[in-house]
């Protein structure tokens, strides 16, 4: 008896992956297979060595029919006509056709999301998002982005711009993001803490009360969100400040979205689930003074349910949301 599989793509300016999955019941999927390969130089090497690697995953399950393809790759883009629009992250990935390709040559539908979108569906048919109509995901990672699920299906927008919150403007000044200074991204993003730390270390340094894990400004320069997100775990207590006051705009950041776009439930990826204990009270706190009482009332916030694996199960979320849109249902 054949089986039903799902493929993955997953885009990356270092890594891509290909993978297969099989739905799993009503509300999973398991993962049968996963290549991952370094993101060639060009757009067209990386498309012929993706699909190398896919036919490969395929070829050790004879018994298996592909049903569609989801791709989840960085924006800007446009899914509808499955181009890549010169990613940051991806240079001279400019107007790629990405979904013609897989298309021809495996003949079953295919579809292209960016990343936060991708990472959203992949929570709401698989994590911490089931059951929602209304849902918001925020990435937290590298970057700050959002992917929404509005009245039960993505919203992209009218040109797959929808979600960029990290673009919003906190601060006149602060940490930049999205190449503003001050924006929701300066403050809660990997690169954004790393900013602030490295500010705020600065300063401690010149005053001769330097942190145990930043004694000198040689150090600065390596400073990571991570070595910062160590020491608070640690108990050091000017790493946890920074993730505080980090954490206080993202719960005036939250607020914003609850009052524009009354979600029952936000989920929040990467760093926030990391360093969950530290930043909830804050976030919660933020949130229940800035936002409208009845609209907060019905807002869960929750960590990603997907954990550090959301990335393996995104564009196999953008897969099944294609077919599901399609009317095809695939057991």
């Amino acid at each position: 008896m054949s089986m039903n599989l799902l493929a993955g793509i997953d885009i990356g300016g270092t890594k891509c992956a290909a993978s297969l999955g099989m739905l799993d019941g009503e509300d999973g999927i398991r993962i049968v297979g996963k290549t991952r390969i370094a993101t060639p130089a060009s757009p067209e090497a990386a498309i012929a060595q993706i699909m190398e690697a896919l036919h490969a995953e395929l070829e050790k399950h004879p018994d298996g029919r592909l049903a569609a393809i989801g791709i989840s790759c960085g924006g800007p883009l446009d899914s509808r006509r499955g181009l890549v629009l010169s990613p940051p992250n991806l240079p001279g990935w400019d107007a790629v056709d990405l979904i013609t390709p897989f298309a021809e040559r495996y003949g079953v539908p295919v579809a292209l999301q960016n990343d936060a979108n991708a990472c959203a569906l992949a929570e709401w048919k698989w994590g911490a998002g089931r059951g929602c109509r209304n849902m918001i995901f925020l990435t937290f990672g590298t970057g700050m982005g959002a992917g929404l699920i509005l009245n039960g299906a993505l919203y992209a927008g009218t040109n797959d711009m929808a979600g960029e919150v990290g673009h919003v403007r906190l601060e006149p000044e602060g940490p930049v993001g999205y190449g503003k200074a001050g924006s929701f991204e300066g403050f809660c993003s990997g690169g954004g803490i790393a900013q602030l730390a490295r500010r705020i270390i600065a300063e401690r340094i010149d005053a001769g009360d330097a942190p145990g894990f930043c004694r000198t400004r040689k150090e600065l320069p390596a400073l990571t969100a991570e070595i910062v997100g160590r020491a608070a775990e640690q108990g050091d207590a000017l790493a946890q400040e920074i993730y505080r006051l980090s954490a206080r705009k993202l719960g005036r950041a939250l607020a914003v979205l609850v009052d524009v776009l009354n979600p029952e439930r936000i989920v929040i990826g990467s760093i926030y689930g990391r360093q969950k204990a530290i930043m909830e009270p804050i976030v919660l706190e933020e949130l229940h003074r800035e936002s409208l009482p009845l609209s907060v009332s019905v807002c869960e916030i929750m960590q990603a349910g997907l954990g550090e694996g959301i990335g393996d199960y995104a564009s196999l979320s953008v897969a099944l949301n294609h077919l599901i849109e399609r009317g095809e249902v695939i057991e």
